[in-house]
């Protein structure tokens, strides 16, 4: 992709994957789910989950598999009203530039 990625815009779509989840996911899980719409290293994806859980929009909590503990992460509440809020701005925001794009009115 060509354009940048900030840190919102990861934000909400780490938050977007990991919701899909009800039981939470594995941060190996949610890296590969991300690369498959967006081109990003996990070197990148990483800082973003410590983020969301500083900012207690997921929780973590970890399980044995096949001999080793995996840490999942979860989306709180906290995490469930950001992401509506990412939600809602995306929608707005790609509908203005969608229009833009396509020639039509601005609002």
């Amino acid at each position: 992709m060509i354009f940048n990625t900030g840190a919102a815009l990861l934000d909400a779509i780490v938050l977007a994957v990991v919701s899909r989840e009800e039981e939470g996911t594995y941060g190996y899980k949610i890296t590969q789910d991300v690369r498959r719409v967006l081109e990003v290293s996990e070197s990148t994806l990483y800082p973003v989950l410590r983020r969301l859980q500083k900012d207690e929009c997921l929780e973590t909590y970890d399980r044995e598999f096949a001999g080793r503990n995996r840490r999942y992460y979860k989306v709180t509440e906290k995490g469930m009203v950001q992401m509506n809020l990412y939600r809602e701005e995306w929608k707005s925001y790609s509908t203005k530039i969608s229009r833009l794009f396509e020639g039509g009115e601005l609002k």
